[in-house]
């Protein structure tokens, strides 16, 4: 008999929901196992990850793994760190940058993906779209007000983190407490975590 967890992210991969909507066509793209420690819930998928079909497969994947502390190899290891979007495809650019996930995409798959990641102990929850997701009412006014109260969040296995996109680079300088405060402790956890 298939293990669900394996079947069920074929069928995510094959997902065409939204592909009325999506300018560039659907590609799902996440990673997961039964294994993960450590879970990232993101936005969506760019449209450098959208051509590879690799999850922060861009410079914002090469700032995020810095601010984890970790290589690729281990970024990329799907035994030790599931990647979950809230919406799984590219869904096209806009003025300001690429649109919001799909509205469809999260409620149809994540409760049936995430409560099989049971071996999960930390989420990091990348940007206000991902925060909105796993945080609900408990999320701050801003984002900044979200991820200012992480250690409060922490304490639910929950980190708030800005999207690692080079054009938040203005908010990381005008918050220094991020980097002085927040990334450590952060390295510290997923360093933890995955050497158990």
């Amino acid at each position: 008999m298939p293990d669900p967890l394996v079947k069920l992210l074929v069928d995510i991969r094959a997902c065409r929901l939204c592909e009325a909507h999506l300018p560039h066509g659907p590609r799902p793209v996440l990673q997961a196992s039964a294994t993960s420690r450590l879970l990232l819930v993101a936005q969506a998928p760019g449209r450098k990850v959208h051509a590879s079909g690799v999850p922060f497969d861009d410079v914002s994947g090469e700032r995020l793994r810095e601010w984890l502390g970790i290589d690729r190899a281990t970024f990329y290891d799907a035994q030790r760190i599931a990647i979950v979007p809230r919406g799984f495809c590219f869904p096209g650019s806009g003025r300001a940058g690429d649109l919001p996930p799909r509205a469809e995409c999260a409620p149809a798959w994540h409760p049936r993906l995430l409560p099989m990641l049971t071996k999960v102990a930390l989420t990091l929850a990348i940007g206000q779209y991902a925060q909105v997701g796993a945080l609900g009412a408990s999320r701050g006014a801003s984002l900044t007000d979200t991820v200012r109260d992480w250690r409060t969040h922490l304490d639910n296995g929950i980190l708030p983190l800005p999207h690692p996109s080079p054009r938040n680079r203005p908010w990381v300088m005008r918050n220094p407490w991020f980097e002085k405060e927040l990334l450590p402790t952060l390295r510290e956890r997923v360093a933890a975590l995955l050497a158990d």
